[in-house]
């Protein structure tokens, strides 16, 4: 008879432990962290407080990942208001710039538009190789990670000291990209592979329609 038959058996047959309860209080079993032999009942005791602990350290990061998810929509709302006042290109590249650098602890950032009507005063309207063009169109979703090609570096100030993670994503209207937007620190772990993105996409979406309202398709022409 295999353990697995042992196991199906008792559940078949839960009277067991009733009619047999003297005989179980006679077995002894090894303790669950080594050491003395414990009786059947409370090496059951002993398992069911392990997963009890299992289960409290499992809803204390479910409740720590509530807070953070509260905090970032909380930022997020914020920065959303603001950006909705924003009346002109330079306001909300303003506006961007501070709630990252301020509230969501981002300490760099640099943008880049090809939008035909874009002010060319702007150093965000700077010409862009077609190989970033083509790595927003790549961009189906935000990259996270340490990588960035050298052009993008350039884009970033002397000053920055090393840059060691970035977040790159495109700004897109509908399924045209028309920039990318590009965030950096100097901490390796700020923005790492495997990082969830949800937050980052929302961004994108946010950036790229609050960009698309002053700068509409008839401004094109």
């Amino acid at each position: 008879m295999q353990a697995n038959d042992i196991v199906l058996w008792l559940k078949q047959n839960p009277a067991f432990f009733d009619d047999f309860a003297d005989d179980i209080a006679q077995i002894f079993v090894p303790h669950s962290h080594g050491g003395h032999a414990v009786s059947l009942a409370e090496r059951q005791l002993l398992t069911l407080r392990d997963r009890n602990r299992q289960l409290e350290v499992r809803l204390s990061e479910l409740l720590q990942f509530g807070v953070e998810n509260d905090s970032i929509s909380n930022k997020l709302h914020h920065l959303t208001v603001d950006l909705m006042r924003a009346n002109d290109l330079s306001s909300i590249i303003g506006t961007l710039e501070y709630h990252l650098k301020e509230r969501f602890g981002v300490p760099f950032m640099t943008l880049r538009l090809w939008l035909p009507a874009g002010d060319c005063n702007l150093m965000e309207f700077s010409p862009v190789s077609e190989t970033i063009s083509k790595l927003a169109e790549n961009l189906v979703s935000p990259y996270c990670g340490p990588y960035v090609t050298d052009e993008v570096l350039d884009w970033f100030a002397s000053d920055t000291g090393e840059l060691k993670s970035f977040a790159q994503f495109a700004l897109k209207q509908g399924e045209t990209p028309f920039g990318i937007l590009v965030l950096a620190s100097n901490d390796s772990d700020r923005f790492y592979p495997d990082m969830g993105t949800l937050y980052l996409q929302r961004l994108s979406e946010l950036v790229s329609a609050a960009i698309r309202r002053v700068i509409p398709d008839d401004a094109q022409a």
